[in-house]
């Protein structure tokens, strides 16, 4: 299997956890694998981009622009600063949820994502995910960095089973957090599947 993958969010919300499964389960599954992030000041909410490079036909870490196949994107205004990687028939995922970073809470810019995920949708294809929604059953938004993975699965696009991506949840997640964080991840799967056959119907 040969596929390119990018993530991008900000600091704080479990992008690299996020490339470290997607990475495990792909060497586990046979292939060659590459893999890289740029940080930046994650900690104070800054721009975290990770890549995951599957397969023989890499020759370094990072995504060229425009071979990503698959972007995985945890705040909609990354998504849209990191569509340079994407190829033009890729898919999205994309979250709807904004992360306000302090120059919006200081400047009251108005900024809600809902420009940036209209902009997306007439660009590529897309599947968009309120965070806030989804997590609720699960307490808290810190589960979406594993349920964006669940709906890429379940829509065929990661290239991986669910079995080795659950495999790899429960070796990286500490043991008191793994069935909420296997359930979090079937539960995305399932929407995957569902916009999947959404899809395949049209």
């Amino acid at each position: 299997m040969n596929k390119d993958i990018l993530i991008c969010g900000v600091g704080g919300q479990g992008t690299v956890l996020a490339s470290k499964i997607l990475a495990g389960a792909a060497l586990e599954e046979g292939n060659i694998v590459h893999s890289a992030e740029t940080i930046g000041m994650a900690q104070r909410g800054g721009s975290v981009t990770s890549h995951v490079r599957i397969g023989d036909k890499a020759r370094s870490p990072l995504i060229p622009f425009g071979k990503a196949e698959l972007m995985l994107a945890f705040e909609p205004s990354e998504a849209v600063r990191n569509l340079n990687y994407l190829k033009p028939d890729s898919l999205a995922v994309v979250n709807t949820a904004p992360v306000k970073p302090v120059t919006e809470s200081l400047a009251q810019t108005g900024y809600d994502g809902k420009e940036m995920t209209a902009y997306l949708k007439k660009k590529f294809r897309c599947i968009f995910i309120d965070s806030d929604a989804v997590c609720a059953p699960f307490g808290s938004t810190k589960f979406f960095n594993i349920i964006i993975l669940g709906v890429a699965a379940g829509a065929g696009e990661t290239g991986m089973s669910k079995e080795t991506l659950l495999a790899q949840i429960d070796r990286r997640v500490p043991e008191k957090y793994r069935e909420i964080n296997r359930q979090a991840f079937l539960a995305g799967y399932e929407i995957g599947e569902k916009e999947k056959n959404l899809n395949e119907n049209k």
